[in-house]
């Protein structure tokens, strides 16, 4: 249940909107022709300096937020260039530079890599964050805050529309 006084604390499920645009003022990426982003605040589930700028706002706050690089997603490392097999690669259809594919990892879990260049067996990637080297800046509505429920804050996440579905 919404609690509209509650202000955004560890344990707190929130759910707000946003339009995130680069310093020339591009929109890179927005939430407002979707449902809102859902996290549970004190979980890890956002960027740490986005995380503390949520700390005490109400359902209903508007605010903007700029993050560096290094608040963010970090700089671009040159090193981060690599040349991998296509087959362990996740996407759909063609590769083609400029596209955001997965790339499987040794331990089971995937990352997002940027194709550079497709060759006839293996693929030039860039496994900089797509964001990395990026100044960011945010303009947030909070639309809800609510207490987690137990099993939430068991699992580290938000359930439901937004959230985490099982």
């Amino acid at each position: 249940m919404t609690d509209s006084k509650q202000p955004i604390a560890k344990d707190s499920v929130v759910s707000f909107h946003y339009t995130l645009t680069d310093t020339e003022g591009n929109t890179v990426e927005t939430s407002r022709d979707s449902e809102p982003t859902v996290y549970l605040h004190g979980a890890n589930n956002i960027l740490p300096a986005m995380e503390k700028a949520f700390e005490g706002k109400l359902a209903g706050d508007t605010f903007n937020i700029t993050l560096t690089p290094a608040d963010a997603y970090g700089e671009k490392q040159a090193d981060a260039l690599q040349r991998v097999p296509a087959k362990y690669l996740s996407h759909e259809g063609k590769l083609k530079p400029g596209q955001v594919v997965r790339l499987h990892l040794k331990d089971g879990g995937m990352q997002p890599v940027t194709v550079i260049k497709v060759g006839k067996f293996s693929v030039d990637v860039d496994a900089n964050h797509p964001l990395a080297g990026m100044t960011l800046n945010f303009a947030i509505e909070v639309v809800d805050v609510r207490a987690a429920s137990d099993e939430e804050k068991q699992h580290g996440h938000a359930h439901g529309p937004g959230g985490h579905h099982h």
